[in-house]
């Protein structure tokens, strides 16, 4: 797949060449952040890997995809710091979705960080749904542990009522 173009950036699959700037956009972006082995690992193991960037080239935001069963697991959705709030996140999202679309998956499922409300905002607002809770899943500050909040995007099932 070559890259899609966005406007004045564009998405592409991620590569091995990505993952040193892939893995600074984290180390900014993250108090306890994914290790570059971390992504070598989903990429050795066939996930799916997207990187967004602007048109000069600069890395934006990624995020990494793995497909379990019948539905998509987003494992890492990131967005440079000095590129939030520019709709680069729901663009992200939206390629999540639409490749777990193409798979012909059921949904998508996440966690967050009960503290993360932008991001928590972001994805209620595109229809995912609170489904649960995972007891100290993520790391925090003072060798302490915070909650996941566990979300899913569910596709309509053909003849149901409503919309996707």
């Amino acid at each position: 797949m070559s890259g899609v173009l966005l406007a004045d950036r564009y998405m592409s699959p991620m590569t091995d060449g990505d993952l040193d700037e892939v893995a600074a956009v984290e180390r900014l972006a993250y108090e306890f952040p994914w290790s570059r082995g971390n992504f070598e690992d989903s990429l050795r193991n066939g996930y799916f890997g997207i990187c967004m960037r602007h048109v000069t080239g600069t890395l934006i935001g990624y995020c990494v995809l793995m497909p379990v069963v019948d539905e998509m697991h987003l494992l890492n959705l990131c967005v440079a710091p000095p590129a939030q709030h520019a709709g680069a996140g729901l663009a992200l999202l939206r390629e999540a979705v639409r490749i777990t679309h193409a798979e012909k998956l059921d949904g998508l499922l996440l966690e967050v960080r009960p503290s993360n409300h932008r991001a928590i905002r972001l994805y209620e607002r595109f229809g995912f749904a609170s489904i649960g809770r995972r007891k100290n899943y993520y790391p925090a500050r003072h060798r302490g542990r915070e909650d996941a909040i566990v979300m899913r995007f569910t596709f309509v099932k053909e003849g149901a009522h409503g919309a996707a």
